[in-house]
């Protein structure tokens, strides 16, 4: 995997990891272990159900931990001036005669409907270090590019406030 995260996503991971394992998974047991109890488990869907929050709660711990153990851990401020990871940015699009404002993110924060664009999509690779004024070219695939002109930098930090992905 090897996603480029930050300390504070490492560290909303670990928390998350913690819960699941200490408060979700101790919850499901004890309901596997309750419905179990109802008798012929063919025809028991809430056993059935039990057993795939279970499911699911174990393939998130898995996924937590892998992606914990992979990360290449970035720093926010690497940009070298203008924009940075966290930063709202205020863009211009030319083509579209359309100003939208965006926060470029870490992987496994985003939602573009929000505004929150993945550093590694095109906008957010082109973003990073742009200054006011600049006008960058974001190539969406070979076929298609588009021009985009930062209108303004509203320098921000990672509050947390943006929730991790669910996958």
């Amino acid at each position: 995997m090897y996603d480029k995260l930050t300390k504070k996503d490492i560290e909303m991971m670990q928390a998350e990891l913690e819960d699941r394992r200490l408060n979700i998974r101790p919850k499901i047991m004890e309901e596997v272990k309750r419905t179990r109890e109802y008798g012929d488990l063919s025809e028991n869907y809430e056993y059935k159900a039990a057993k795939q929050a279970q499911r699911q709660n174990d393939s998130r711990v898995r996924y937590l931990q892998n992606m914990i153990k992979t990360a290449q851990i970035i720093d926010e401020d690497a940009a070298g001036g203008g924009v940075q990871l966290y930063d709202k940015v205020r863009v211009y699009l030319p083509e579209d005669e359309e100003e939208m404002e965006v926060q470029v993110v870490s992987t496994v924060r985003t939602n573009p409907g929000a505004g929150l664009i993945s550093l590694e999509s095109p906008l957010g690779k082109v973003l990073l270090g742009a200054k006011v004024g600049q006008t960058v070219t974001v190539h969406v695939n070979d076929s298609y590019s588009y021009d985009a002109q930062i209108r303004q930098i509203t320098p921000a930090q990672d509050d947390g406030s943006a929730p991790l992905l669910p996958y």
